[in-house]
């Protein structure tokens, strides 16, 4: 008896059904067994679902002699279920990776609910991800299982077979089914809810909810729209038979019922031309029949309660032309605003731009107003040490405020005091360019920071790159570059390549990257507080996974089945994944020993506590060496990252460690120590001196010294590689890593 009966309907999906499958037979949890059932699908659905079944025994396959609908095929795949628990998947969703052994684990945590009920995202044609807005109700936190009566807030998530696993035998206990037509999911969830006994919930997004740009059944103009009011007969018939339900719950399904109706007719494109008024009459008979005396909606949806309530078509209309002028109306006025509130922070910029400047101040800015961190954000902690007389501000979103220490001033982009900032400070510092209308004064100080040392081209070497460049205007990226006066370099290398990308005529620091301080001043007891903080077992083995992004996708590259790598690995590693800051969505959510940590607000102290760097073409490389700790390459698409983007050097012949060009090689890297060996250790030591010889503590005091204070003559000596000691990793701690003679020359590339 397998754990799971995951069982997938088709009909017409053949374009997503090879995804949809895969997801499925590619969890790292395989106890399970797949019942695909082809609904007579007129395309090539039941030849792909009969080769998937001749190559893994997991498969069953179903084939209806005639077309059912998604209801009635479901319960043909319950019919053959012998798993402990139902999953349902439409044809053109899919399960993320890792999803069941989560699941898996929930439902032991929980003491086996009768329903466990999960996270989703949509995912759209375009590409963007987007997760359920809803998904705060599913906090794990509080007593499980529970009765639906203990949170009953969980009906406000969408009401679909999917989203949840089923205990088979509860469900066959209760005689449940799918009801024919469309809606058939509301029948099954609201009395298979209010009947469990037990529920828990997973706050963990389980599955990918496909949104197809034509072809989505509740999306197609039909009458078949009207099987709505059938369905909701058939869950008020449900509390009429079951009386220890109706007091509690029918007014709660009587507003639920209110607002689908509402939607459904609202939705333009589901019901045809003309039969609009009738679809109203019908809602109007329901609002009448089932109507509780004293149930109200909530205030937000009172007007579309109203609406189903008269019933007339007529009136909709005008309601409809009304808010549609009041929608214009205020669009025009908010446009009006915004632009006279733009003119007048101008005219404020220009006026600041004529008073003195305040030589004592100092602004600073990181990726875009984004959370206090990175080169900015080292330096303006350096400027408080070193030139306590001067006063700092950071520009940031409100949202990144809290990152930001509460001795600096904190600025939110776009206001006048941030034009203030911008007019009048001495010292201007970022990452990355400031606003384009941003005038540089003389006198005014600008230091370019950068955000890392770089391996893909960059400024004017993407001009033959159309696909990393996307409409770059060069002539603005000069011109930004001309406002510069320093610009911060980690190597040599760097030096020769931002001189040439960004031709202007600033002088080059080649100190060392500010951000890159903390890995040689930061104690063990550093280190094991930054592990704590983020939940690493004492004594666990923590990878860091950090990609880059491509510039060749619009979404995030998922190149690792990582929950298949801890499982691979044994239970003394932990992985710690970072998404490209480009990026929304997390490589994955956290589960036991993976941890999502994309939302971390810098990435130095992840580096502290973890105990090894998995990345791929990520400038993190370089910093990272100045750990001095294992680094493993995951280069498993080198050629199309390198046409689509370029490079400057092919980071697989001059490695910081260990390479791989897939995930079962990486597996084996880190499962027979190659990852920590010797010959790792002596590819780390030649790109720690090519890249990390600037490094050693005191760039940000450099910095501070030579452009702040006047002191270019004065500045610290840079401690030679042999001489640091970085902090050291505390996972291995018990097993000194690897260390090659850091004197060996460093190999021409």
């Amino acid at each position: 008896m397998p754990r799971f009966s995951v069982i997938v309907p088709v009909y017409k999906v053949q374009a997503y059904l090879h995804a949809c499958l895969e997801s499925v037979l590619h969890q790292s949890f395989t106890d399970l067994e797949l019942i695909v059932v082809d609904d007579c699908s007129p395309d090539a659905c039941g030849a792909l679902i009969d080769e998937f079944a001749a190559r893994d025994t997991r498969v069953k396959t179903v084939h209806l002699k005639e077309n059912v609908g998604l209801g009635r095929a479901r319960n043909a795949g319950m019919e053959h279920a012998c798993g402990d628990y139902l999953v349902f998947l439409d044809g053109d969703d899919t399960l993320t990776p890792g999803a069941l052994h989560a699941i898996s684990d929930r439902l032991k945590e929980t003491d086996e609910p009768d329903v466990l009920v999960y996270d989703y995202a949509r995912t759209y044609w375009s590409g963007e991800t987007v997760r359920n807005q809803y998904a705060n109700l599913l906090d794990e936190d509080g007593q499980a299982p529970f009765r639906l009566d203990e949170r009953p807030s969980l009906l406000r998530l969408l009401m679909v077979a999917w989203n949840k696993t089923y205990r088979r035998e509860f469900i066959e206990r209760e005689g449940f089914d799918f009801p024919p037509g469309f809606y058939e999911d509301t029948p099954w969830t609201f009395p298979v809810m209010l009947s469990a006994g037990s529920i828990s919930t997973l706050d963990r997004v389980c599955l990918h909810y496909r949104q197809r740009r034509r072809g989505n059944i509740l999306n197609t103009t039909s009458r078949r729209h009207f099987d709505i009011f059938d369905q909701y007969d058939r869950v008020f018939a449900f509390l009429d038979e079951h009386p220890e339900f109706s007091a509690a719950w029918r007014p709660v399904l009587f507003r639920r019922m209110v607002d689908h109706l509402s939607t459904v007719f609202t939705k333009r494109d589901r019901l045809p031309r003309g039969s609009r008024p009738d679809f109203l009459r019908r809602a109007r008979s329901h609002y009448r029949r089932y109507r509780v005396p004293g149930s109200r909606g909530r205030a937000s949806s009172r007007l579309r309660h109203a609406l189903v309530r008269m019933g007339s078509h007529r009136t909709y209309r005008t309601l409809w032309t009304a808010l549609r002028v009041r929608t214009r109306a205020r669009r025009y006025a908010a446009t009006a605003r915004r632009r006279a509130k733009g003119a007048a922070l101008q005219l404020h910029y220009r006026i600041q731009l004529r008073l003195p400047l305040r030589a004592d101040r100092a602004v600073f800015s990181a990726y875009w107003g984004r959370g206090y961190g990175c080169n900015p954000g080292a330096l303006e902690a350096a400027v408080r040490e070193h030139a306590p007389h001067i006063r700092t501000a950071w520009i940031a979103d409100p949202r990144h405020h809290h990152s930001v220490p509460t001795a600096t001033r904190k600025i939110r982009p776009g206001t006048a005091a941030y034009w203030t900032a911008l007019a009048r400070s001495k010292y201007l510092v970022n990452n990355v360019d400031f606003d384009r209308r941003l005038v540089k004064r003389r006198g005014q100080v600008m230091i370019q920071t950068q955000h890392g040392t770089p391996l893909k081209l960059m400024g004017l070497d993407l001009q033959d790159r159309p696909a990393a460049a996307r409409g770059t205007d060069f002539r603005a990226l000069l011109k930004n570059a001309d406002k510069w006066d320093y610009v911060l370099s980690a190597n040599r290398h760097s030096s020769l390549v931002w001189e040439r990308v960004f031709p202007a005529s600033y002088t080059t620091l080649e100190y060392g990257y500010p951000r890159n301080d903390l890995y040689q001043r930061a104690t063990s007891a550093d280190v094991a507080r930054q592990r704590e903080l983020l939940g690493i077992p004492q004594g666990a083995v923590a990878i860091l996974y950090a990609p880059t992004h491509r510039d060749y996708r619009r979404s995030q590259l998922r190149a690792l089945d990582l929950e298949r790598v801890l499982q691979a690995l044994g239970p003394r590693f932990v992985i710690l994944t970072r998404a490209h800051h480009s990026y929304e969505a997390p490589l994955a959510s956290s589960s036991g020993r993976l941890i999502d940590v994309s939302d971390h607000p810098s990435v130095e102290p992840l580096c502290l506590a973890s105990d090894a760097l998995v990345t791929d073409y990520s400038s993190l490389m370089f910093d990272y060496a100045n750990l001095d700790r294992p680094v493993v390459l995951h280069a498993d698409d080198w050629e199309a990252y390198e046409a689509a983007r370029g490079t400057y050097f092919d980071v697989r012949d001059f490695p910081p460690g260990a390479v791989a060009r897939s995930e079962d090689e990486l597996t084996d890297i880190f499962a027979t120590g190659h990852w920590r060996g010797s010959r790792s250790a002596q590819l780390r030591t030649a790109f720690r001196n090519r890249f990390c010889v600037y490094d050693d503590g005191r760039a940000a005091e450099r910095v501070v010294r030579h452009v702040v204070l006047g002191e270019p003559g004065g500045l610290p000596s840079v401690a030679p590689l042999a001489e640091r000691h970085p902090a050291p990793p505390a996972g291995v701690a018990d097993e000194p890593l690897p260390r090659a003679d850091v004197s060996e020359p460093t190999p021409r590339f």
